[in-house]
């Protein structure tokens, strides 16, 4: 069974002040119109870290003006490329110079690992940027062979003001994956960042201000979902929404886009992803694999491998390595180095989790390991594993967002396809096989967004990520990244004449 470990988060860094926790609107930190304030909490102990602005349609309303007037009359889109990749140059250098009080503010904030936001999350963010600084430049359309007397070329061109709705999963990694290849694109923006985790999107407002970003350009309003997240996807002066969430909040959200003026929207949502894992596989680096894809972030990742398919020949070797580490997996103070899962982001997703395990237990699955809230303050759960999972019950179907793998057994190569398939989502998958053969079946077959092949998230800056299905469209990472903020404009002029036609 999992323990507690939990030591002083003092033994371990310097608690880091709360600077920012006003709006940024225009280049300034200022109240909301409303005065209204909210608490965030700190996952670790349930208690308050501080009051936050609680933006609403009002501040959105402002928010987009400034981005819409920096759009169409300020310096940013008219910058050359690379001129705003310089600016982002210093930017991600000021987020190398802050590392550690910025994994700090994303410990206390969404219980991330700080080790790990020092050493990944927050580094990765600066090298985000400075990927799309370093693209900036490079935005070319084409030249056209047309099949008449005309000449022909196109021009990718800024799509203008873009609404920016992000998790609170990864508040940093989300916050760039979107901010990044918008500003090399030329566009102006609002960040609603999600209201339990609002704190190092605020910081990041304050840095790109000091890199010399222009007022108006990134502008961040704090708030809830169903108001402010509402106001940014319903208004008619933002051109594009790119949105990181959930499935259903993403309908409202295209909903929302669709009845106002019908702008253009990406959505990355839900996922529900399955690991195969095949007879010739090493049952004890598959279960070191199986549990990292399914436990690390505490589970709250879209891309959790929360779906283990194991071939019978190696299951119950597998399922003896996998209680094992599960049961030597450290839970606590994600402070702590020694931590390697944190608390829940909140109570009610630390509630809603649990309310899964228990009705797993009724749908008839069995408890391996795990199931039970760890300790009496913060919003710890045990690594939870069930086994005899059927493909009808909720724990197979339902994205949980936490710490709880449904394992089940396959025969054959067909049916593993056809089960791993068997879902409403499709973001990723993990097949883990020596038989490259097998390899290159399943990943041609499965529909999903990543294939990840004896390794699992394997993100990369370089690599596009997106869904198929219910898990949504429009990519982030790669080029693809930059080309869904900009227009591609065609210009065709007549030839007359022309000895070469």
């Amino acid at each position: 069974m999992a323990t507690l470990r939990n030591g002083s988060s003092e033994c371990y860094v310097k608690m880091p002040e709360i600077k920012f926790t006003k709006l940024f609107i225009n280049g300034q930190f200022v109240d909301s119109v409303s005065e209204k304030t909210y608490e965030t909490i700190d996952p670790r102990i349930g208690e308050v870290i501080a009051r936050v602005a609680e933006g609403d349609k009002e501040d959105v309303d402002l928010a987009v003006k400034a981005a819409r007037h920096a759009f169409d009359h300020g310096p940013w889109p008219r910058l050359s490329g690379c001129g705003r990749g310089r600016i982002m140059m210093k930017l991600a250098d000021l987020i190398d110079e802050n590392v550690e009080e910025l994994a700090a503010l994303d410990t206390i904030d969404a219980g991330k690992l700080f080790g790990s936001g020092k050493a990944i999350d927050i580094p990765q963010a600066a090298e985000t940027l400075r990927y799309y600084a370093g693209a900036a430049d490079k935005i070319h359309g084409e030249v056209l062979k047309m099949s008449r007397q005309l000449q022909g070329y196109t021009l990718r061109e800024p799509i203008g003001v873009v609404g920016h709705i992000i998790p609170w999963n990864f508040p940093t990694t989300m916050f760039f994956m979107k901010v990044s290849p918008a500003l090399a694109a030329g566009c102006t923006m609002i960040v609603k960042p999600a209201e339990q985790t609002p704190l190092t999107a605020l910081y990041y407002a304050h840095l790109a201000k000091l890199a010399g970003i222009p007022d108006g350009v990134l502008n961040v309003v704090t708030g809830f979902g169903p108001t402010a997240g509402a106001a940014v996807a319903s208004h008619m002066d933002v051109d594009k929404v790119s949105f990181t969430g959930s499935t259903e909040v993403g309908r409202l959200v295209m909903q929302a886009a669709a009845t106002s003026n019908l702008k253009s929207v990406s959505l990355e949502l839900g996922g529900k992803s399955p690991l195969l894992i095949f007879d010739d596989a090493d049952a004890d680096t598959a279960a070191e694999l199986a549990l990292l894809g399914n436990l690390y972030n505490k589970g709250e990742i879209c891309v959790a491998s929360s779906r283990v398919y194991v071939q019978e020949g190696i299951y119950d070797e597998f399922v003896n390595k996998l209680t094992e580490k599960a049961k030597a997996w450290v839970v606590g103070d994600p402070f702590d180095p020694a931590v390697r899962q944190g608390p829940q982001v909140d109570m009610e997703q630390f509630d809603k989790i649990l309310s899964y395990i228990r009705h797993g237990t009724r749908e008839g699955a069995t408890l391996l390991t795990g199931g039970k809230r760890i300790g009496e303050k913060g919003y710890y759960i045990e690594p939870t594993v069930f086994t005899d999972v059927k493909e009808d019950m909720l724990i197979a179907k339902d994205e949980i967002f936490g710490p709880v793998m449904s394992l089940m057994k396959f025969k054959t190569v067909e049916e593993a396809i056809k089960r791993a398939n068997d879902t409403r989502y499709g973001l990723a998958a993990g097949i883990v096989t020596k038989d490259i053969n097998v390899a290159n079946t399943v990943s041609r077959s499965i529909r999903a967004g990543t294939i990840w092949i004896n390794c699992y998230f394997a993100f990369d800056k370089d690599c596009p990520f997106g869904g198929y299905k219910m898990s949504g469209f429009g990519r982030d990472c790669g080029m693809e990244g930059i080309y869904k903020y900009l227009h591609i404009k065609s210009v065709v002029t007549p030839i007359y004449n022309s000895p070469w036609l």
